[in-house]
């Protein structure tokens, strides 16, 4: 699950081991073995029974063992980290009750109106060019910049989540990157005890939970983690459904039908989930072995026959592209308001978009968990970079201009190195100081 051949035509494994079981064994990098749930009931079997299946990855047998190299590429998505994706139990209850309470202070208002800006000011970064990399220029940046403001970062700060989630993303000196995000992280979360404000970060510092300043953390290392990559792939898999639409799927389509589609599909994160049963477990012919990893393929399941009948009755409602049981996706509706939002703001600021190559020549990016092009080029005709001007112009007719947070010193003075090149997050707040 880790070459090129899977990364083009990743249904074919899907189908090639749904003909013999609703699991089979895979490779999901290079001496990592596991196996892949591709059935829709067992899928949810494994889901709904957090008793039989744990997701705490410190029972992983191979990992403990040595056989698996600490370099090794899926290690980032697998190893251990204590948030309430890879915890189980009364842990897993105080971890998610913490984040989802403090995620559910976010109404679907401010979700909108916080993607708006952020979408015209990197519309504005390339629309005078008349080409641009949707992937690269827009899908990606946008969750990375959102959350952001979503986690009330200042300036120094945001800059450096941003640079270093990309790196991680990127598999780009990760190891760096990880201390950097780790410390950055930890200077946000001193601020925010000192200087609460109205944001994730501060909700969860106040959440009756009482989390430590790890804990916290390790909480927005998830949000970021499970928030950015999904949503760049839901972003950007709607836009090519949209540019690039064939007799049966696109042509015609509203955006939410086109997002709808995508979770369907071409699932953002196809393959992920891992659980560890903790005892030898027959999946319809295919034994787990207890402390071995089992990913869900959210996008085989969905594309499992049997739930054919499901869709035409359920619709919308019964596909997995959010997960199940405990651990299901606790923001799915801001997710689909971002990418409704972000998908929206780029077609009404640029209606004449086209595909600068043709599809069957775009890539899609290797890797067992992600469904996500390498890059998305695009064309249309040159526009004036005033989109972000008149979003301000509009908003101070109706409303003060929010003031972005200010660089604490204590903040600023974690720094170990010089003053960077001025980044994405700082240029756009310096833009609301006007």
């Amino acid at each position: 699950m880790h070459d090129a051949a899977f990364a083009a035509d990743p249904h074919e494994v899907y189908d090639r081991l749904r003909a013999k079981a609703p699991a089979g064994p895979v490779e999901l990098a290079p001496g990592v073995d596991a196996t892949l749930v591709v059935g829709y009931e067992t899928a949810l079997r494994v889901l709904q029974n957090p008793t039989l299946f744990a997701r705490d990855s410190r029972r992983w047998k191979a990992l403990n063992e040595g056989r698996i190299g600490l370099d090794n590429p899926v290690l980032p998505m697998m190893a251990y980290r204590p948030n309430c994706l890879f915890t189980d139990g009364a842990v897993h209850l105080r971890l998610r009750k913490a984040v989802t309470e403090s995620l559910a202070r976010l109404n679907i208002s401010r979700i909108r109106r916080d993607v708006e800006p952020i979408a015209d000011y990197l519309i504005d970064q390339f629309s005078e060019r008349g080409r641009a990399d949707l992937l690269n220029d827009y899908a990606k940046l946008l969750p990375l910049l959102l959350f952001n403001k979503l986690f009330g970062c200042p300036a120094d700060i945001g800059d450096t989540l941003t640079s270093a989630m990309s790196a991680i993303f990127d598999g780009k000196d990760a190891v760096r990157a990880n201390e950097e995000l780790n410390a950055c992280l930890m200077a946000l979360i001193a601020l925010k005890r000192r200087q609460p404000g109205d944001d994730v970060t501060s909700w969860l510092i106040q959440h009756p939970a009482g989390l430590t300043d790890e804990e916290l953390k390790d909480q927005l290392v998830i949000l970021m983690g499970a928030g950015v990559e999904p949503e760049r792939n839901l972003i950007g898999n709607a836009l090519l459904l949209l540019l690039a639409p064939d007799e049966d799927h696109g042509a015609g389509m509203l955006v939410e039908e086109a997002i709808d589609h995508v979770l369907w599909h071409e699932t953002p994160i196809a393959n992920y989930a891992t659980h560890y049963p903790l005892q030898d477990v027959d999946l319809g012919g295919v034994v787990a072995e207890a402390g071995t990893p089992v990913v869900i393929s959210f996008a085989a399941a969905n594309s499992d026959p049997a739930l054919a009948e499901a869709r035409r009755a359920h619709g919308k409602g019964a596909h997995l592209a959010w997960g199940a049981g405990p651990h299901a996706c606790p923001a799915k509706d801001p997710a689909q308001v971002i990418a409704v939002t972000a998908v929206e703001r780029l077609l009404n600021a640029l209606p004449d978009l086209t595909l600068a190559v043709a599809e069957k020549d775009l890539q899609w990016r290797p890797g067992p968990f992600h469904r996500a092009l390498v890059a998305m080029p695009v064309a249309f005709s040159p526009a004036p970079a005033t989109r972000m001007t008149a979003h301000l112009h509009s908003r101070s007719a109706h409303a003060p201009a929010e003031q972005p947070h200010p660089v604490a010193p204590a903040a600023a003075a974690t720094r170990h190195e010089p003053a960077r090149k001025k980044g994405f997050w700082s240029s756009f707040l310096e833009i609301f100081r006007v």
